[in-house]
């Protein structure tokens, strides 16, 4: 039984964490920055612990500091969040070798998610649907242009170590590939560590849907439905929902069950995430596993009544995973909106600086989660995103209603956010017919290159 959890993450995830903690009567810690002691994610904890400066290599992806924090405090288990360390096998393996307990997956389950390549082999050697890619990673320019030929143009140049939309490039011809492959070069390198890269088989205007999943110690499997994450902007997501707006039954069951066969392949363990492109034809294909809590994993809790953050604390102590998919009482729609302190007039510019004004919004069919409070200095030095406001109703029309009401409840000034946006896309005749794709979102706010 775990009796005290250290929260390596800041921000709404840290709080959101650390009041399942408290729910569960489990002690909790606190990591913060020297930039983050004024964090909200401080206040409901047992205890914080200082574990370095502003800089996140110093701080929140510093391994020594943390598990030193963690020594010290005697917390016999780490929760990561998501993002920072949380994907990071060297991390979980420094707790494994330290005796603290990990929740999350396994070493290998991280070492696995975060090389694409191997990935997609074991799942086509699993039957699951694969996009055509390069069957290994691409050295030269001269070695991509050659197998770009074979399964021709346009192609994706991807980074085999990465994540979060960087180091990828979508190339039309072999003269963008020559031009692009250098910039995903250095960008995967520069952001990963590891420059390698892939290509892929673009697939034109699809939808990104993606199955959270659960498994336990002793081989037991389950899905927990769908999330639609189309709207997205340079591979960031956007807004999410749950159910998919678009899937038949028997396309959800098919995707459902490639999900699991996926987990399976690579004996995952814990909570994670199968993610597929869906293209016009209904064709699905994988792309990847990401290996921890989403940050749009509360419309997953509103459908299902299931706190994920609950279960991956209790499967990490050996609990059973004694329910499917098809046990669940699944009802209503839920709507998230992730608000990021970002101007999308001025191409997403970040914005920084102190909250002077804070109204959040409320009433029935709303959940918040935020670190904000009214004088909280957002620091320069991380993520954009400072809450993530997620609606649920009976139906998919009463959620975006919901939504919409909630949006316009939302006051944060002068810092500005993305509420404007997404009030704009919430009255949007193709959004609220749920026809859209990934390219939905440079309707509202064109693309850098094309200002």
């Amino acid at each position: 039984m775990i009796k005290k959890i250290l929260v390596a993450n800041r921000g709404e995830i840290a709080l959101r964490v650390i009041r399942a903690c408290n729910e569960l009567d489990i002690k909790s810690v606190a990591v913060y920055s020297e930039a983050d002691n004024k964090s909200l994610h401080l206040k409901p904890a047992d205890e914080g612990i200082c574990i370095g400066p502003a800089m996140s290599a110093k701080s929140y992806l510093n391994i020594d500091s943390i598990i030193a924090a963690a020594k010290s405090s005697g917390a016999d288990a780490i929760h990561p969040g998501y993002g920072y360390l949380a994907e990071k096998e060297e991390f979980a393996r420094a707790c494994e070798e330290n005796g603290i307990i990990f929740i999350g997956p396994k070493p290998e389950n991280l070492k696995l998610a975060g090389d694409k390549i191997t990935a997609k082999k074991i799942m086509e050697e699993a039957g699951v649907p694969v996009i055509p890619s390069s069957p290994g990673p691409v050295a030269t320019i001269e070695q991509a242009a050659k197998f770009c030929e074979t399964i021709g143009y346009p192609v994706m140049v991807k980074a085999s170590g990465g994540g979060g939309g960087r180091g990828i490039r979508i190339c039309q011809n072999e003269e963008t590939l020559r031009e692009d492959f250098l910039i995903a070069k250095a960008e995967a390198g520069a952001s990963f560590g590891n420059d390698e890269l892939y290509i892929e088989k673009f697939i034109l205007n699809p939808r990104h849907i993606e199955f959270q999943v659960l498994a336990d110690s002793f081989g037991h499997i389950s899905h927990l439905g769908e999330r639609e994450c189309t709207i997205q902007r340079r591979y960031q997501k956007l807004i999410e929902e749950s159910p998919s707006p678009i899937l038949s039954a028997d396309l959800r069951k098919a995707m459902g069950e490639a999900a699991m066969q996926a987990a399976r392949a690579v004996r995952y363990f814990n909570a994670g995430t199968v993610e597929f492109l869906l293209d016009s034809d209904d064709n699905f294909y994988f792309m990847e596993v990401n290996a921890r809590i989403q940050v749009e994993h509360p419309v997953t809790e509103l459908t299902t009544g299931i706190d994920l953050v609950k279960e991956q604390i209790r499967l990490s102590t050996g609990g059973k995973l004694d329910y499917s998919f098809n046990d669940l009482k699944k009802r209503g729609w839920a709507i998230e909106c992730r608000i990021n302190a970002e101007d999308p007039q001025r191409n997403f510019l970040p914005s920084p600086g102190v909250v002077e004004i804070y109204r959040p919004p409320g009433g029935f069919g709303v959940r918040l989660d935020t670190h904000l409070y009214q004088d909280y200095e957002l620091p320069i030095y991380y993520d954009s995103l400072i809450a993530k406001l997620v609606s649920f109703d009976l139906d998919r029309i009463g959620a975006i209603a919901i939504m919409k009401r909630a949006l316009k409840e939302f006051i944060i000034a002068p810092v500005k956010t993305t509420i404007p946006l997404y009030l704009q896309i919430m009255d949007d005749p193709s959004f609220r017919k749920g026809d859209f794709d990934t390219g939905f979102i440079n309707r509202f706010v064109p693309e850098e290159d094309d200002i």
